[in-house]
């Protein structure tokens, strides 16, 4: 059984005991939050698809670790200018394990 879950502006596709990053949601380490943008949910040969959504469908999930990515670094430069701009970027994820899909 998996489902396809929206969450951040992204979709992911996940099953019960998967590991998740995804964009930073509010709480703490140990919180059990409650994803309700379910997109689709197959059982075996059964699936239900959304339009957009399921309206009774839900994924929960543990919130595991709270933390920043690797930097990446961001150079603009403008030749023959004197112009250059040296910028850094980490972003804040928050690092999921699913644990069980209602549907």
């Amino acid at each position: 059984m998996y489902a396809i879950v929206r969450t951040g502006g992204k979709q992911y596709q996940v099953a019960c005991g998967d590991q998740l990053r995804v964009e930073k949601i509010v709480g703490n380490v140990g919180d059990i939050i409650e994803l309700n943008d379910i997109l689709m949910v197959v059982d075996g040969e059964n699936a239900m698809i959304g339009r957009p959504v399921l309206e009774n469908a839900k994924v929960v999930a543990k919130i595991a670790e709270q933390g920043k990515a690797k930097k990446v670094l961001i150079f603009k430069k403008k030749r023959r200018q004197g112009y250059q701009v040296k910028n850094g970027h980490r972003q804040l994820y928050t690092s999921l394990q699913i644990q069980e899909i209602n549907a």
